[in-house]
């Protein structure tokens, strides 16, 4: 397990065009950090000069507090699985697994030894003889996990590694990567657009967009505290839903569509003068029994989960949701009161950055 830092880390492909913009952070010896954002927001490329197969155009990359810039990858310990699981179609599980310590001239007897056990943790023993063609896509990014496991590295890099499978095998291959990390324990960085990855499976989120780092925190944090307000409709689905808003006598906001009030709840009242925004995510919107602290919505559509309903509404144009529970039965077409929990909302400035 190794600590890695990066420190102002930029990468331009072309002069004056950035993929990313000066990133500052830490992975502490162990922890699990995954990248998040929109395809192009610079979370590969960060991935990839960690492992050395990108240059760095500045800044410093730090493996235990030594600069590693222009270490050679193969000399860097690290461990990658991809998308596409780059498996040699022609060779069985076994000759997968074993072909990073053939590459290193180790014994025979120790291949055996370290590849049944390999096979053994990874849970394709039985299929040890196969080929990647007869194997499930979970199989397969298995055996890409045993490969990089195998050798025994100090970092685990994953770029994707489950946008090629279905539903079902991404929650399972969640489990089984979180699993394997808690068992090795090495210092891992993994990167994804899917927020939902993100959120089940990082000790630390770094949120991305455009090259640069918009909040790094633990999952709980950015959900109930985003920093701006690209973090808090990236993060959570369904989304948070925004409504434009201005601020009364810094103990009130006014919705400006349909100037109704919410007192704020007395750990909010900072200085919100410059109040543009108010989000607020599905669940913390509630329905009421009362004319008086609430206002009148119609429902568009209810989509009924089993445990739950998320009944949509339009606002003035755009369509806003909210998460409830199976208390009442709520139908398209209903009118019905609905009001904030006001120790729950998220206000923004006219910069979108929070402010509360």
């Amino acid at each position: 397990m190794i600590e890695i830092k990066l420190e102002n880390i930029t990468k331009e492909y072309s002069i004056g065009t950035k993929a990313v913009d000066s990133a500052s952070f830490n992975i502490n010896r162990g922890e699990f950090v995954v990248l998040v954002g929109p395809s192009g927001c610079g979370k590969t490329s960060i991935l990839r000069m960690i492992a050395g197969l990108e240059d760095i155009s500045s800044g410093n990359l730090y493996f235990d507090g030594k600069i590693i810039n222009n270490l050679p990858s193969n000399a860097r310990s690290v461990g990658m699985v991809f998308q596409n699981y780059a498996l040699y179609p022609h060779l069985s599980v076994y000759d997968n697994l074993a072909f990073p310590l053939k590459i290193k001239k180790v014994n025979k007897n120790e291949i055996k030894t370290q590849v049944e056990k390999i096979a053994q943790i990874i849970g394709l023993s039985d299929d040890i003889n196969k080929k990647p063609k007869q194997l499930s896509g979970g199989q397969r990014q298995r055996v890409a996990l045993g490969r990089a496991l195998i050798r025994k590295p100090q970092v685990f890099l994953f770029d994707e590694p489950l946008s090629n499978l279905d539903a079902k095998l991404r929650v399972q291959m969640r489990t089984e990567i979180i699993q394997l990390h808690r068992e090795f324990g090495t210092s891992s960085v993994y990167v994804t657009h899917d927020q939902t990855e993100a959120m089940t499976m990082g000790d630390r989120i770094v949120v991305m967009n455009g090259g640069k780092i918009n909040q790094i925190d633990t999952p709980q944090k950015i959900y109930d505290f985003p920093s701006d307000i690209f973090t808090a409709q990236f993060i959570g689905s369904p989304q948070m839903n925004f409504f434009d808003a201005t601020s009364i006598q810094y103990q009130s906001i006014k919705l400006i569509e349909n100037d109704f009030v919410i007192p704020l709840h007395s750990e909010l009242k900072n200085d919100i003068s410059d109040v543009k925004t108010c989000g607020i995510r599905p669940e913390d919107i509630i329905l009421s029994d009362s004319d008086s602290d609430s206002f009148k919505i119609e429902v568009l559509n209810v989509e009924f989960l089993g445990f739950e309903q998320l009944i949509y509404f339009d606002f003035f144009g755009s369509l806003k949701s909210i998460r409830y529970n199976l208390d009442k039965q709520i139908l398209p077409n209903d009118i019905i009161n609905i009001k904030f929990d006001n120790s729950k909302l998220h206000l923004f400035n006219s910069n979108g950055n929070r402010v509360n």
